[in-house]
């Protein structure tokens, strides 16, 4: 196997779960408590990754961070170069598409708290950052372990966008998606399938470990 590549995506998804559970927490918190009535709208861009081809959210990913466009050229001026065909930009790319595999199963985990326990929590004085982190998060917690591991596990198994925006690079930007490519593409097929095998089997223990910690909000996510 390819060890390198290995190496890569799991650093890859390592850091992208990182990201997510800075960046998710706050988006599914507001989207479970918020009364407002066009939230269906961030819903529906936090859910887009779900139904949208990966080819084309790559496409405008990379045409997005490239130096043609006022961020990617801001980019290129500020750091040197630009994004595509990188690990940062690689990074990026992974972690807008795996959004909703951190978001929906922490906003599923937040909306499943008795309200009633948020409200006695603000009565007695606690401010909104200590009901959420003294209160929601510890009720929620096997929900937010959910969304990382899905989330980890979801940018293991990545191709169409990480060959859109990161392209082919050993070392750099080559995953186990694309090793197991290589290896097809080159009629290696015995190599290719221990790959394909090791990464099925671990998606595999990764879900019955996801399902097992918390299948109430696994299914309300599925079922959203």
């Amino acid at each position: 196997m390819n060890w390198e590549a290995i190496a890569l995506t799991l650093k890859l998804a390592g850091c992208v779960s990182l990201i997510l559970l800075v960046l998710g927490l706050p988006i599914a918190w507001w989207l479970s408590q918020t009364r407002w009535r066009g939230k269906f709208l961030v819903e529906a861009v936090v859910a887009l990754p779900l139904v949208l081809p990966p080819t084309v959210l790559g496409f405008y990913i990379l045409v997005g961070l490239g130096p043609r466009s006022p961020v990617g050229a801001w980019i290129e001026a500020t750091i040197g170069h630009t994004l595509p065909f990188s690990f940062a930009g690689l990074l990026v790319a992974s972690v807008l598409y795996s959004l909703p595999f951190a978001v929906q199963p922490f906003t599923a985990a937040f909306s499943g708290i008795d309200r009633n326990l948020i409200d006695a929590a603000q009565t007695l004085g606690a401010s909104r950052s200590r009901t959420f982190f003294q209160v929601a998060l510890p009720l929620s917690f096997a929900g937010v372990i959910s969304g990382m591991v899905l989330s980890f596990a979801h940018t293991l198994g990545e191709f169409g966008v990480v060959l859109m925006v990161g392209g082919n690079i050993p070392g750099v930007t080559r995953t186990v998606s694309i090793d197991i490519y290589d290896q097809v593409q080159a009629a290696n097929h015995a190599q290719a399938n221990q790959t394909a095998l090791v990464l099925l089997l671990f998606s595999f223990a990764v879900l019955s470990c996801v399902y097992s910690l918390n299948p109430k909000a696994m299914t309300a996510w599925l079922h959203r």
